[in-house]
This record gives C-alpha cells, structure tokens and sequence, in this order.
C-alpha cells in the first residue's frame, strides 16, 4: 500500500513513471491489492516479479531459507533490472528487498529505503549501508545525530486521504448505513485479527443494541469468525477501498500495522488500537504511541465488556468533547503531504545519479 500511494502521489504530481517494476513476495494479500495497480498506474507499463524470500505466511525469513532461496532471487533481481534499467530503486521493508537491493546496487542503481514503522526493522537496518537514502514515516527511528541520509517525511499515503468535506453522516449513507447512528470500523489488517473477531463476534449485538453500527473486515477466509448477522452489522473478508469507510467511521478498532494507523490519523478517526501481541520489537505497539492521545492502546486481554463500554462511550452525546480531542491530536501527530514528500526524494536521488 505505502508503493500504490507513492505512485498515486506521483500521477497527481504529473510525475508518474515512464515504466514500474514492483517486486513482491507473492503472498496472495499481495495478489488482491495489486489487483487494481493496473488501473492505478493508468498507462505505465510495469512487471510484477515474485522474490519468494519471506515464508508464505509473511515474516522474516530463517537463515536456511535466506540460503536456498537468496541466490536465485537475486538473479531474478538482476535480470529485471537489466529490462527495466530504473533510475532509482524504492525497498518498501521487509526482507523480499533485500535481494533486489543487492542487485541495484551490483548495477549502480541509487537505492532509497522506507522506514514504515516506529521501531526500525530487521531488514532495513541490515541494507541501509548501501541506501542512499533512508525515509523514515516516524519520528522515533531517526539516528539521535542528524545526517545527509535520513530524513523523517511521514508515513506515506494517497493523496485523498483526507477528511471527507461532506461529514461522516454523508459517507456513512454512501455506504449503505444509517447516517445518524454512529459506526465503528473494525480493521484487523491484511490478514485479519482473530482476537477482533472474537470481541466482535461476542461483543457486537450488545453494541449494536446500544446504538453502533458495525463494519468489520475479518480478513482472509475468516468470514465464519465474525458476527452472526444482525442488524446494522456488515462484515468483509477485505476493505477495499478502505477510505470510504473511514470517511464513514465514527470510531476504528485496529491492529497496529503502520499503513493502517496513517490512514485513520489522516483522516481524523480516533481509534482504539490493539497492537499485534507476539512481534518481538513490539512495533505496532510502538506506531501507536505515535499518535500520541489520538488513540487509545487496548491489549487483547482487554478487549471485554470494559472495551465495549469504552467505545459506547465515545460515540454517544456524552463523548463528544473527548472524541474531537482525540482528532485534534491526530491532526497534530498526522501531517499531510508525505506521498510528496519521498516523491520529491525519490526524484532528487535519480537527478543526481544521472548528473553523475
């Protein structure tokens, strides 16, 4: 998603790439968002490569699978560079860019890396010596010295990802929902959040009762895990796109993966955030913080009968001071213009490579 707004940014700009190579790590979360690349990249043309470096299932790869499976893919890499011949070269995280940089740079291609999270990752720190540039979405991973190569521009994001001028009530109807009854969106992430599910499933007709409407994505084939349906409840294996129904929202419930926490910042949702339990580095714990008062963090051992309440609360007459406080403090923790911001490295790093 960061690569899909930076291209959107891009377009916008009048600056969209003569031609796009996109390696990915063939995950099929990977094959439904670059689903619609094609109509978003318009008339670029572009190559999607598969470098199946990290495991099926996403995460870092272990060190037999970095042995089997790094020098074919850099080969891979190498070959589709030599085709498309890039100015410049954009690693998004993970470890499917580890391959693909070590080709860039055997080819003298300047590469950038993006830093998504507030807790830099394995990856990036490992190929940020042969970066040119290192863009940081958040302020917590800058070096405590400043220097030429890393710079703090936001977390990326398409350029309509601001709040809808037309107020939620109106979205909320484009929708399909009641536009006078609060909603909340409840967004597991790509894969889905079998916790969130379960507090739907257990929690949602109570709320429902209470006056919330509910638009739950479950993820992939988890479908059978969300609510029985009830009125004023809809769920979906997969939202997409996502900016309507955060025009629409009221309140989020969400993991705390990067893209999904800019998203709901820039379009002023206050959310409540249970950060994925089990990542070593705690970063969605950690992107959370970010936003500062704009969310309130929930650990799965708290998504109960008090969080239901909580979220009741917030949407109901009586929360209304504290709800525009949270969005004023996304406002303040969520700048816009960041997709222009990498662009505008991006294009500078390829102006001095070719002056040179």
């Amino acid at each position: 998603m960061p690569g899909l707004h930076i291209l959107a940014a891009a377009r916008e700009a009048g600056v969209a790439p003569l031609d796009l190579v996109w390696f990915t790590s063939g995950r099929s979360v990977e094959d439904r968002v670059l689903a619609t690349l094609a109509e978003r990249a318009g008339d670029v043309p572009w190559e999607r490569v598969v470098l199946p470096i990290e495991p099926p299932g996403g995460g870092a790869p272990s060190r037999l699978r970095l042995a089997t499976q790094l020098p074919a893919s850099y080969l891979t890499s190498v070959r589709a560079l030599r085709r498309h011949r890039p100015e410049v070269l954009i690693g998004l995280g993970g470890f499917t860019s580890l391959p693909a940089v070590l080709a860039a740079r055997r080819l003298g291609i300047p590469v950038a890396l993006l830093e998504i999270n507030a807790h830099a990752g394995t990856a990036t720190k490992w190929l940020a010596r042969f970066a040119t540039r290192v863009v940081h979405a958040w302020q917590g991973t800058m070096p405590a010295t400043p220097n030429a190569r890393d710079v703090h521009v936001g977390p990326p994001l398409a350029p309509d990802f601001v709040p809808d001028p037309h107020g939620a009530a109106a979205a909320r109807a484009a929708l399909g929902f009641d536009p006078q009854r609060p909603l909340l969106v409840v967004l597991g992430g790509s894969q889905g959040s079998s916790a969130l599910n379960t507090f739907v499933r257990t929690h949602g007709p109570a709320m429902a009762a209470e006056g919330l409407q509910i638009l739950h994505q479950t993820g992939p084939k988890k479908l059978d895990e969300g609510a029985a349906p009830f009125a004023g409840y809809r769920k979906s294996e997969y939202v997409d796109p996502v900016r309507p129904a955060l025009a629409a929202a009221t309140v989020v419930l969400c993991r705390g993966g990067a893209s999904t926490l800019a998203e709901v910042a820039a379009m002023r949702v206050p959310a409540f955030v249970a950060p994925y339990p089990h990542h070593a580095d705690r970063h969605q714990e950690r992107n959370a913080r970010e936003l500062g008062d704009g969310v309130r963090l929930v650990p799965d051992v708290q998504l109960d009968h008090s969080c239901r309440a909580a979220l009741v609360q917030l949407c109901s007459v009586e929360g209304q001071a504290q709800h525009a406080s949270m969005a004023q403090a996304l406002a303040a923790a969520m700048p816009h213009g960041s997709s222009r911001r990498i662009l505008a490295q991006l294009c500078a790093i390829a102006r001095t490579a070719a002056a040179n």
